[in-house]
């Protein structure tokens, strides 16, 4: 009688380049930490998960007038913006290493966001989109949104940037996991064409990249506000600019024609 012949189980294998990951938790399941910090019975804030993935991964910095002031640097990945506060902003200086405080995952649907959030809200203050724009992975693996995520999990997070303001290579790179409170990472900017030593980026630029104004102008506008007892106020950014500006020329246009008539009539 012929023996049976066993063939033995293949253990499936992990590429150690990093290459294969495993798969990543879904939107929902990373913005726990989010909606936990927030009543949404009370706030307009967006619950987020709804928005549909763009052709290319985004970014955003929003300048933050908070209790203190800072950038808000997000990056998008697996359906989500990864998010660090960077008390003195992003330095286009290779020399400078700009602290990065790593915060709750945020909603894609927060990074189109200018306006004010009330005093005595959560994050109350000041918001202004500083930059904005689209960005690819900085490393070597073959998978790029595979290597984007291993590099965050590792704390060696490395990116090229598309802005407005900001572009090239960058990275974030975490320091001690042992270290009590938020994770701490430095922003450093890589030596490429647009790297400038020196330059302070974040002093230079003090407007909006979305409506050109100032943070004083913002919180003195009435752009999108998030209350916890009513519905956002939706006013456009060209709304805006057409109450503050265009009905001033045509009262002096008027008024200079009305002037010049009555020269005329003497």
């Amino acid at each position: 009688m012929p023996k049976k012949t066993t063939t033995p189980n293949k253990k499936r294998t992990r590429a150690r380049s990093g290459s294969v990951d495993k798969a990543a938790p879904a939107p929902e399941a990373k913005l726990t930490e989010y909606r936990r910090k927030r009543d949404f019975t009370r706030t307009a804030e967006p619950e987020g998960g709804g928005s549909r993935r763009a052709p290319k991964l985004v970014f955003v910095i929003q300048k933050h007038a908070a209790s203190h002031l800072h950038y808000d640097l997000r990056l998008e990945l697996d359906g989500v913006m990864k998010s660090w506060a960077v008390p003195k902003g992003p330095s286009l200086d290779p020399a400078v290493k700009r602290l990065a405080m790593e915060v709750e995952d945020h909603p894609i649907e927060y990074n189109s966001f200018e306006g004010t959030i009330p005093k005595g809200e959560y994050g109350g203050g000041t918001v202004m989109l500083w930059d904005r724009g689209t960005y690819t992975y900085g490393g070597t693996n073959p998978d790029p949104e595979a290597g984007l995520r291993l590099g965050h999990e590792k704390g060696d997070f490395k990116f090229v940037l598309s802005g407005k303001r900001l572009e090239g290579s960058w990275a974030l790179v975490r320091m001690g996991r042992d270290r009590p409170g938020k994770p701490q990472w430095l922003l450093i900017k890589h030596k490429d064409e647009y790297a400038a030593t020196g330059s302070d980026v974040a002093a230079e630029y003090q407007t909006s990249v979305a409506t050109g104004r100032s943070m004083e102008e913002i919180a003195a506008g009435q752009s999108r506000v998030w209350h916890s007892n009513r519905s956002p106020t939706q006013t456009s950014d060209d709304q805006v600019k057409s109450t503050s500006s265009k009905p001033q020329s045509k009262k002096s246009e008027s008024s200079a024609y009305q002037r010049l008539m009555a020269r005329r009539t003497r």
